[in-house]
């Protein structure tokens, strides 16, 4: 057993197919099956069942495979380690972001971030929660920029700010002539929200009590994919929505005929962290990642303090 027919397992599990994890790992495909074949013969079990039309992979599998992309995690963290001696900041740095977060937050530290740490490569990509923690437990990013709750005992976070959220609503809602919107009122609104899986849609049914309600009315089967869908929806006059801070930035909230209002509640807020795995061997470009965050946010949310990790702890320097 070696390295090379490790990341042969990992390819092979990620593609589903042996021709793509052939081409994919630059080998010929009979190469790589010879030699998954090898190993399965040295370690007594199947790892793959093939057939002509998939390739699956068995439980023993799956725990092997658990072991292989620690295995190789660890060995790029000895590169890793390598590279650190010249530049620990050196290199990709793979960011997943929920689509209610991303969209408004990266325009705001893009450009500081190319600034202060032009040898840090980011790739960035956007999906559900759910997604995202499964591709951080598969080793495919890096860390993750949530907006719920984690507590995994494999995975570090760190806390990052707190974003209030706002109501938004049309000019001919209700909500428009009141002086006060109370938790009542917000209670007995019909919400457009986003679909299932999107975070902003529990946390919107949580703040609202919505789960509590007959599943009935105008807006009971009215979802939206996305924010900008939602806040559409609020602008042709089908209802009112929940709006995250950093999203009032956008380009609607001026001349759309909406309506907004901060939520003068004390839950009235998401909390948005850095998530990722405790084997992770770049704690320092996350530091550097999370600092610029925090030091272009705007005055719309609240930077959170007294962080544990070593991020509010020390200044990460350009060259260190």
């Amino acid at each position: 057993m070696n390295l090379r027919d490790l990341n042969y397992i990992i390819a092979v599990a990620e593609a589903r197919h042996f021709g793509k994890a052939a081409e994919r790992c630059f080998v010929s495909q009979p190469t790589l099956s010879g030699q998954i074949k090898k190993l399965e013969e040295e370690l007594g079990v199947t790892i793959f069942e093939r057939t002509k039309r998939s390739v699956e992979i068995t439980p023993i599998g799956e725990t092997i495979l658990a072991h292989a992309r620690l295995i190789q995690e660890q060995s790029e963290a000895i590169k890793q380690s390598a590279l650190t001696h010249q530049d620990p900041l050196l290199g990709p740095l793979r960011i997943g972001a929920i689509p209610t977060l991303s969209p408004y937050l990266m325009p705001l530290i893009l450009l500081p971030l190319k600034n202060q740490y032009p040898q840090m490569k980011l790739v960035l990509s956007e999906e559900m929660t759910d997604t995202l923690l499964k591709r951080l437990h598969n080793h495919e990013i890096d860390a993750a920029l949530l907006a719920t709750a984690v507590e995994e005992p494999e995975l570090e976070v760190i806390p990052l700010f707190d974003e209030p959220f706002w109501l938004a609503y049309p000019y001919d809602h209700p909500f428009y002539i009141k002086d006060e919107i109370t938790r009542e009122d917000l209670d007995n609104t019909e919400l457009l929200l986003l679909a299932e899986g999107h975070c902003l849609a529990k946390q919107a049914m949580d703040f609202c009590h919505v789960r509590d309600r007959k599943d009935q009315g105008e807006m009971a089967d009215l979802r939206a994919s996305s924010l900008e869908t939602l806040l559409q929806l609020v602008s042709a006059g089908f209802g009112s929505t929940l709006v995250p801070s950093l999203a009032m930035r956008g380009a609607w909230a001026t001349g759309s005929g909406i309506a907004t209002r901060k939520l003068e509640f004390k839950d009235a807020y998401r909390r948005v962290s850095l998530v990722f795995r405790k084997s992770y061997p770049g704690t320092q470009a996350l530091d550097a990642f999370a600092q610029v965050v925090l030091e272009n946010l705007p005055n719309t949310v609240q930077p959170l303090t007294g962080n544990k990790h070593s991020t509010k702890k020390r200044k990460i320097s350009k060259t260190e």
